[in-house]
């Protein structure tokens, strides 16, 4: 009976009168006010915690133009990029370990890098000094150029090495016995004899230039039974008043 009343309501509102008369009519919808946007959710790192599952397995991907995401597995990464190309040949064999030839691969790296570096070193180093070089004194204003050294600070006894046109020049201040003792050297004993007044200006002040064959090496003084200089290069022996005992690698001024 219920459902017939339902029925004529509905028959009624879907009737469309013929005449002119002020009928009413039933509306089906029922009235809404408008709608409004609803509120957003704000969220915030805490509401973003909560959402996230207790499992210790899971993967969040985010991204500055997406939001976060959580992934427990990755199914669309099907491309993986392959490394062959730049892998040592001893460790593209999946049967070797990789241990066994750890040594060689770092024997040769480290030889092309130490390589690598003495190269980079060494042209560097021209490099600078071709550029560095012209701004300094040529050779000829060098060699025109006087050294002055002050002969009153250097005690009996006692030598200095000053550089003179990039020459080691030794200069030394001789007692007495020194005097004497070279004098009394005879001279045959000599592979260049030449007396001692000639080899010097004044007796007490010995002044000669170190002339090396091996690259200007400089020179030790060793007091020993006599006052000698000895060259680390070659070993040779040379008396106080440059008397050559054996070899030769000084000019007497």
């Amino acid at each position: 009976m219920r459902y017939f009343k339902n029925l004529g309501a509905v028959v009624k509102c879907r009737t469309i009168p013929l005449s002119c008369e002020k009928t009413d009519l039933v509306s089906v919808l029922p009235k809404t006010k408008n709608a409004l946007p609803p509120v957003p959710i704000v969220k915030s790192p805490h509401s973003l915690l909560q959402s996230l599952p207790s499992s210790p397995f899971t993967t969040c991907v985010c991204s500055f133009s997406a939001p976060m995401q959580i992934r427990f597995a990755h199914t669309d990464v099907t491309n993986v990029p392959d490394f062959t190309n730049y892998r040592v040949d001893s460790t593209k064999d999946p049967h070797s370990r990789a241990a066994d030839t750890d040594l060689q691969r770092k024997v040769f790296t480290y030889t092309m890098m130490f390589a690598a570096t003495v190269i980079a070193t060494t042209s560097a180093k021209y490099t600078i000094k071709t550029f560095i070089k012209p701004l300094g004194p040529s050779t000829r204003t060098m060699a025109e150029a006087s050294t002055e050294v002050n002969l009153a600070a250097i005690p009996e006894g006692k030598n200095i090495t000053v550089k003179w046109r990039n020459k080691p020049l030794f200069i030394r201040h001789r007692s007495a016995e020194e005097i004497a003792r070279e004098r009394a050297v005879p001279l045959t004993s000599l592979r260049d004899p030449q007396k001692d007044e000639d080899r010097v200006k004044e007796d007490k002040w010995l002044i000669c230039v170190g002339v090396c064959t091996h690259l200007g090496k400089y020179n030790l003084l060793c007091l020993m039974s006599s006052v000698l200089f000895i060259f680390i290069c070659s070993s040779n022996l040379i008396i106080s008043t440059m008397t050559v005992s054996f070899g030769c690698s000084l000019v007497i001024s």
